[in-house]
């Protein structure tokens, strides 16, 4: 169940980034999530974005079971996306999933080699090659773009994302301005939808004007109507500690 769900939320929380004029690279910052399904909690979700000594930046996220669910599946998921800026935007470097404690683990690494044009897709023992685009990013790194996009005045409609081994669009959409209540309290926020091209599913985000646009609640339909959530916990950075 929390695997269908993180992959929900990555794909959640992009984009022409050649088309970017001015880069809005959020501060460093550390937030933790809530996940649940339906009514039930089901686990716990950690991301960071992290500037390195080198001048390049890594976006991490780690999520796992917990509570009752934790009693029958021990899941935990950790992502990272190795990035850098340039004249075009946001630049990924490489990306990384791991899953283990589910019913079969899953290691996957996607290796941008730039000068070449190549991307080099590596799940488990399988390993195959792909075409660079420009404005190309990965299922995690897309995420901190909607929040530039956000903060530069940009509505994102759609982004070009390496996932699964393919060159897929991420399509998405205004709503409104909505506040709304958290465990943090009550913000402004913009939000979004997310449509899957030839599916009725929809995912919805809600950006939050004085995070700097952090996702702070999403929730997204499943299958049987179910749905998914996850809701802000805890936040240090952006302007807000929780501490």
């Amino acid at each position: 169940m929390l695997v269908k769900y993180t992959a929900a939320v990555t794909l959640l929380f992009t984009h022409l980034a050649a088309n970017a004029v001015d880069i809005q690279v959020p501060e460093q910052f550390d937030v933790s999530y809530t996940l649940h399904s339906n009514d039930t909690k089901i686990g716990i979700m950690e991301r960071s974005l992290t500037l390195l000594d080198d001048g390049n930046y890594l976006f991490s996220s780690k999520s796992k079971t917990t509570g009752f669910i934790a009693l029958f599946r021990k899941d935990h998921i950790v992502e990272t996306s190795l990035w850098k800026t340039s004249h075009d935007g946001y630049v990924p470097i490489s990306y990384t999933y791991n899953h283990t404690g589910g019913k079969k683990d899953r290691s996957v690494k996607i290796d941008f080699n730039w000068e070449k044009d190549k991307i080099t897709n590596r799940v488990n023992d399988s390993t195959w090659y792909m075409d660079t685009e420009e404005g190309i990013l990965d299922k995690l790194l897309y995420q901190l773009t909607i929040m530039s996009d956000l903060k530069s005045g940009t509505v994102p409609d759609q982004y070009t994302i390496a996932d699964g081994g393919k060159i897929k669009q991420y399509f998405f959409e205004y709503l409104e301005d909505e506040e709304i209540n958290t465990p943090l309290g009550k913000f402004k926020t913009m939000k979004l939808a997310r449509h899957k091209p030839n599916s009725d599913k929809t995912t919805w985000l809600w950006c939050a004007y004085e995070l700097s646009f952090l996702p702070i609640k999403v929730v997204n339909t499943e299958k049987k109507g179910r749905l998914t959530t996850a809701t802000i916990k805890s936040l240090n950075g952006l302007g807000y500690s929780s501490e």
